[in-house]
């Protein structure tokens, strides 16, 4: 059966106090205290209860004796916060609070402590104080200031930095209308006043950056962020920030005018520039660049490769010259490049390539800067191709000049000689032969007369007619015209000619240069043999070539090679041997863009190359 209830002593219901408590008499000994004090504190009553709670607490102030004094006079005053650091290392803050202890007879015979624990609240005010420190810092560095509108009162209330960037002073008090109109007039102020009715209207918050004229007259830009505060659905006023941006607007302003006006510039060069990145992407292109590879917009470009816009060789060379420049950091300054693009047009260009650094000093892409050189070099090559020439016939002239004289000169003598004789003989006979030789020398003059003429034709003739000639056709032609003379020295000409096979060539210049080559074949045939001759074809560049070989006594090139060529030279003991066909041909083949190659060995024949132009 349950036991009657006992009265507990004092001491025992104040262990059980669900709160941290002591008890201390007016000598400042620790009566009594609660398990939780005990606890909470690492305390043992056994050695507590009796001591000074200025020795068990060494650490809190003594301005704590002098409220205590003033407790056990009957005025209790809050003792305020302690940090207390618990058994495992723990910060913790406590609020110490007292009241008067009394005894039946109501005297004061001590104080009774109570102490909470305020560590979370404390803490959260800490963290409070810090980030209000923070946002106050980072609102003077970066200019930006509070502002609210209460509708209910009208009144707008500015904090200091917001006057400050309004250029008022620190007493200025605004209101509504006022601050609308410090707003610049126009786009400015209709955009903030568009902005609070759609607040007002919708809840939409608003960022803008506007003008404002300062008190003080100055033009400003500023970032005015704000919302609208509703409670139970009505408006009760707006809040917001309001930062100076004004040196960053002027700053991107400026830095997009310099930004235009670099653009016009790098638009108008004739020159083609581009910016690439690490991996040799086009992040930036130039007018000229673009009309280059004929697309409207940058955007075709941007973002696309070397391989996205040259053909796989030099893809492969322009990206081997971009790691190069980036990797070693050494540029590439005016050096010639032979660009071919998608569609196998090329171009030449004179490129220059500069890497780019980031801050840390590595290269991060690189500017291209590319001079079209096709026309120049194309120039260059044609004043090559003059000059040569011009150095070719001024050697040709000189020697041309050399052989008329030679050769006129040795015909002048010889009438002269004749004529002497004429005239100084009796005899009707020997006039007779003498007349004869004079109408011997009066031919030969005329053949070599006609020799020059026809050199001189081919040599001014600068109007050639080339046509499209079939090659198999012309030999067949020209076959068909020495069939005498092939017929009676029974020669065997092969031809490996195809009967479609076209050549570029002048028609008359090509019969007389098969009619050269064919008759010399079988005119200086070896003479214990036949004439064979055999004629092919082969392709090399812009270059067709007719190789006509023979069988006979071939020519000792080591000896006659550098005069083969030549006007009146003859390497052969033939009756009917001039030295002109070959100095006539190699002119032929000249003047069509041509060159003539020459294989021999003395005793088994010769091949003759004859390189006609194409391109021509």
């Amino acid at each position: 059966m349950l036991k009657d209830p006992q009265i507990q002593p004092t001491s025992y219901l104040i262990k059980q106090l669900p709160t941290l408590t002591v008890f201390i008499d007016r000598t400042f000994k620790i009566v009594h205290a609660s398990d939780k004090w005990t606890i909470t504190f690492g305390k043992d009553n056994n050695n507590t209860l009796g001591k000074s709670i200025f020795d068990v607490f060494p650490e809190v102030s003594h301005k704590w004796k002098k409220v205590l004094q003033d407790c056990f006079c009957g005025q209790a005053k809050p003792l305020g916060v302690h940090k207390h650091i618990d058994a495992n290392q723990t910060e913790k803050w406590y609020e110490w609070s007292n009241t008067c202890w009394y005894d039946l007879n109501e005297n004061i015979i001590g104080a009774i402590i109570q102490i909470n624990d305020v560590t979370e609240s404390i803490e959260n005010e800490l963290e409070l104080e810090k980030t209000k420190n923070l946002l106050n810092q980072q609102s003077k560095s970066s200019k930006t200031g509070r502002w609210e509108y209460d509708i209910v009162s009208n009144k707008i209330s500015w904090c200091d930095i917001t006057k400050a960037v309004h250029e008022v002073p620190i007493d200025y008090i605004p209101d509504i209308d006022s601050a609308i109109k410090f707003y610049k007039e126009g786009y400015s102020r209709n955009a903030i006043s568009m902005a609070l009715y759609e607040a007002s209207e919708k809840g939409t918050p608003w960022s803008e950056k506007l003008q404002i004229t300062t008190a003080t007259g100055k033009d400003k830009w500023v970032l005015t962020t704000g919302k609208a505060i509703f409670k139970k659905g009505e408006l009760v006023g707006f809040s917001g920030t309001f930062q100076d941006i004004n040196d960053q607007i002027i700053a991107h302003l400026e830095t997009k005018k310099n930004e235009k006006l670099l653009r016009t510039l790098v638009d108008n060069l004739p020159l083609n520039v581009y910016v690439k990145d690490i991996n040799s992407r086009k992040i930036l292109v130039n007018k000229a660049e673009c009309e280059f590879f004929e697309v409207d917009s940058e955007t075709d470009l941007l973002g696309k490769n070397n391989y996205d816009l040259y053909d796989e060789e030099t893809a492969r060379a322009y990206t081997e010259q971009d790691i190069r420049v980036m990797t070693n950091l050494t540029p590439i300054l005016g050096e010639e490049l032979i660009c071919t693009k998608k569609d196998g047009t090329q171009t030449i260009f004179l490129s220059s390539k500069i890497p780019l650094y980031d801050e840390s000093g590595n290269a991060n892409g690189l500017i291209g800067i590319s001079l079209d050189i096709t026309n120049i070099k194309q120039k260059e090559k044609e004043l090559r191709n003059l000059i040569d020439v011009t150095s070719l016939q001024n050697k040709k002239l000189i020697n041309f000049a050399h052989i008329v004289s030679h050769n006129l000169r040795s015909h002048t003598a010889n009438f002269s000689m004749l004529l002497d004789f004429l005239h100084h003989e009796e005899c009707e006979d020997e006039k007779q032969k003498i007349l004869n030789m004079l109408d011997s020398a009066s031919k030969n003059l005329l053949e070599t007369i006609d020799n020059l003429n026809e050199v001189v034709a081919i040599s001014t003739n600068v109007n050639l007619e080339i046509k499209n000639v079939n090659l198999y056709e012309r030999i067949t032609l020209v076959k068909k015209n020495l069939s005498d003379l092939i017929n009676s020295n029974q020669a065997r000409i092969t031809n490996n000619i195809s009967k479609d096979e076209i050549l570029r060539a002048v028609p008359s210049y090509l019969d007389s240069i098969l009619m050269n080559f064919i008759t010399n074949g079988i005119k200086y045939k070896h003479p214990k043999r036949r004439p064979e001759l055999i004629l092919n074809l082969t392709k090399e560049g812009n270059f067709t070539i007719l190789s006509i070989q023979d069988n006979g006594l071939g020519i000792d090139l080591k000896k006659y090679g550098n005069k083969l060529f030549g006007m009146y030279k003859t390497f052969h003991h033939h009756q009917n041997a001039r030295g002109i066909g070959l100095y006539i041909t190699k002119n032929q083949v000249e003047a069509m863009g041509g060159k003539i190659e020459v294989e021999s060995e003395v005793g088994k024949g010769t091949t003759f190359k004859i390189f006609f132009n194409e391109k021509i």
